[in-house]
């Protein structure tokens, strides 16, 4: 497994965009057989037929050759998986994170600008991110950093196609979950101001539209502290102008840290109350629904 890490990071380090494309469907790869259960037979009475065998198998370019889909894995029962456990031991460490050379990658593609293939780069990276952020919550982490927070607020800039600003809202929800510091970083870094100016930019397309709303919902969502995090509340920052810094100028020059700790759905009403002027219904919605079971106090 680290030797296909190796050569998938080699690819992803270049500036090449069919090397980076090629490191990219290896890593895809690897997580398919990780994430993927072959299909088989439990019993002599069932065999599974030639044909339904030959439509389980996907032909791949990755150095396996071919991996063979017949059903995810019950996302409780990978614990219990081998090639998993392998796999997220060496996540844990900085040589082999995936995450990591995920984000480091989306940086180099973002400095080459907007075009066609580079534009399927960055999404493809960005759906690759999405699931090894949900499959190792730990590499979250990372967006705790001004940095990598501040490479996803990029993203949804106006000037982004629509494809990638969706696939970013939905990388960006799995970066914030379970993680109140990632979420302090994200308001510091006028994340708030940078979702709302694109929903109300007229050029955006009604289905990023409809993802910001329920990015925004989810955002309103009580807050539980995650392993380490610190329980209480924590002041609401005031922004210092209503223009987001990108990524390629510091902002404070430091990361969140310690400034972390748990907001409540009121304290982010307030926050989020500064852009839009309809928050309080949507509080309300939150509270009558009560989606994923969340208890509003």
């Amino acid at each position: 497994m680290e030797s296909l890490l190796s050569l998938s990071f080699d690819y992803l380090s270049s500036f090449d965009g069919v090397k980076i494309r090629k490191g990219l469907r290896q890593l895809e790869g690897l997580l398919a057989q990780i994430c993927l259960t072959r299909r088989q037979s439990s019993t002599a009475t069932s065999p599974i037929s030639e044909r339904d065998r030959r439509r389980s198998i996907i032909y791949d370019e990755g150095a396996s050759g071919r991996t063979e889909k017949a059903g995810c894995k019950n996302l409780a029962n990978l614990g219990e998986d081998p090639a998993f456990c392998e796999f997220f031991k060496l996540q844990e460490g900085f040589e082999w994170n995936v995450a990591l050379r995920l984000v480091s990658c989306l940086e180099r593609l973002l400095g080459k600008g907007s075009n066609g293939q580079n534009d399927l780069l960055l999404i493809s990276t960005l759906d690759l991110l999405h699931g090894i952020l949900l499959i190792h919550p730990p590499s979250r982490s990372l967006f705790a950093r001004d940095l990598y927070m501040n490479l996803l607020l990029d993203l949804l800039d106006p000037s982004s196609c629509p494809a990638i600003q969706s696939t970013a809202i939905l990388t960006l929800v799995t970066a914030l979950l379970d993680r109140p510091l990632n979420t302090r970083c994200f308001e510091k870094l006028d994340g708030l101001l940078t979702v709302t100016s694109l929903f109300k930019a007229r050029g955006t397309s009604r289905e990023v539209k409809m993802k910001l709303v329920e990015f925004l919902y989810f955002y309103l969502m009580p807050e539980t502290p995650s392993g380490g995090e610190t329980r209480g509340k924590s002041d609401v920052n005031e922004h210092s102008g209503w223009t987001r810094s990108p990524s390629k100028v510091e902002v404070g020059g430091r990361d969140v840290g310690d400034e972390g700790g748990t907001r409540s759905t009121e304290e982010k009403q307030g926050l989020l109350g500064r852009y839009l002027s309809n928050v309080e219904d949507m509080v309300e919605d939150l509270k009558e629904s009560a989606p994923f079971g969340a208890s509003f106090g």
